[in-house]
């Protein structure tokens, strides 16, 4: 599939009065993320009754990005020396490209890696640039007159919470309204909760625990309504009467993501699975989205065991009882400038798991719930909603993301990346493919 970049501008906020505020403090949770971006896809069917206007949608989508800059006025700066965010007046990255092909003939013959063409940037990879901008947006025009509206945001200082508000903020100013921050000093309330401490020796065993040089694959899986109320019934205990979607999700692609490491190296290995979790509803002053930053955490489930059958019902109940940990008890000694040295320790006990070598690491987030599949500018809601993988080296590590596929409810996609040999071997498993599936056919 050719796709031509057909203009480049740069979109600064809309009010120069941005440009004099003082520097956007990152929080130490911020400075433990190291430099990359996430990406998202978003395609729009050209409906019969109304065509685009393609340059109308344009300069649109350009002004009232800008409008939404004044109050996410730190996606317009750049990082500096991982301690702060400034220059405000550099604005971000707006691209336009032609895509030479039709949106519905794409979307029944979708190729993953054609996603990637899509993005202004590459993602998911370690960025050594520190004066890359921390968004940047490509419209891409099919010849039908279809659009796909790609994003590549940087996790520096943007997780899903942020990014949710950050559309809905930016959809509302392009439909003529506005998304109203009732508390724009809240905006910078990480840095303030959680204050900037990691030294800066403290990016190798980051960048170690984020990145490897093995070479990923990556693909996707889809699950529907039946499949996950299966996995849900058989993850139900005494011990997890009610687990949720996530809970018999991972529970169940864990299970047979080591099974798959273990049939590839011949040996089982213990395993640890990392899941983010949003500290913003967990605190006791609770934090609006629109709170700018990772505010987000892991909590670290351990998995040794030299059993054959592993079961799903006990790793679902330690995924409970994991999340369960994730308290004030556990949150309030992270308050402060104290809280580096409490995550410093739990990520020194990681760093010596992965360093021996013996072991798997896997990263689970969720970004159900968020509403990232809802984004409506006026054209309603997506037809189809994309999170494009990466199969470059180095890359990030063990990696499964959770989201909702488009405009069909109760059904979930999972994106996972995986060691290649581990991936061949989860991709033919007839056990696991019975709930989970490598297709899905659009209408």
């Amino acid at each position: 599939m050719e796709v031509s970049i057909t203009s480049r501008q740069t979109i600064k906020p809309f009010s120069e009065q941005v440009h004099l505020l003082k520097p956007f403090k990152l929080s130490f949770l911020d400075q433990l993320i190291p430099p990359h971006y996430y990406p998202l896809v978003y395609f729009y069917t050209q409906p019969f009754d109304c065509p685009f206007n393609t340059a109308q949608i344009s300069q649109q989508l350009k002004r009232s990005l800008a409008q939404c800059l004044n109050n996410f006025y730190p996606l317009s700066g750049r990082v500096i020396n991982n301690l702060r965010i400034d220059h405000f007046e550099d604005g971000v990255v707006f691209n336009e490209a032609k895509i030479h092909g039709s949106l519905s003939d794409y979307l029944q013959n979708m190729e993953l890696d054609a996603l990637n063409k899509f993005l202004p940037f590459q993602a998911f990879c370690h960025l050594t640039d520190t004066t890359l901008p921390l968004l940047a947006v490509q419209l891409n025009m099919f010849d039908c007159g279809g659009i796909a509206l790609a994003m590549c945001c940087s996790h520096k200082i943007i997780d899903a919470s942020t990014l949710s508000s950050f559309l809905k903020n930016w959809t509302a100013f392009f439909r003529g309204s506005s998304y109203e921050i009732s508390h724009p000093n809240l905006i910078e309330a990480s840095s303030q909760l959680f204050p900037a401490c990691v030294p800066p020796n403290y990016s190798p065993l980051i960048n170690g625990l984020w990145f490897s040089e093995r070479r990923r694959k990556t693909r996707r899986f889809f699950f529907d309504e039946n499949a996950i109320c299966s996995l849900k019934s058989k993850v139900k205990s005494e011990n997890l009467e009610h687990p949720t979607r996530f809970q018999a999700l991972s529970a169940f692609i864990w299970k047979y993501a080591m099974l798959a490491s273990k049939s590839a190296s011949g040996i089982f290995k213990p395993s640890v699975l990392a899941n983010t979790v949003n500290i913003r509803p967990r605190m006791e002053s609770k934090l609006p989205d629109y709170s700018m930053g990772n505010i987000f955490w892991l909590t670290f489930t351990p998995y040794n065991s030299t059993e054959k059958d592993i079961e799903l019902q006990h790793l679902a109940y330690l995924l409970k009882e994991a999340v369960g940990n994730f308290n004030r008890n556990f949150l309030n000694p992270l308050l402060g400038e104290k809280g580096f040295q409490v995550i410093s320790e739990q990520l020194k006990m990681l760093a010596e798991f992965a360093s021996q070598g013996n072991g798997e690491l896997y990263f689970f987030t969720s970004w159900l719930n968020f509403g990232l599949d809802e984004v409506d500018f006026g054209w309603g809601k997506p037809t189809w909603f994309e999170v494009p993988g990466v199969d470059h080296c180095p890359s990030i590590n063990n990696f499964i993301i959770f989201k909702e596929i488009g405009q069909q409810k109760g059904a979930i996609e999972a994106w996972i990346a995986l060691n290649e040999k581990d991936m061949v071997i989860l991709e033919k498993d007839p056990e696991f493919l019975t709930f989970a599936s490598p297709n899905y056919m659009h209408d």
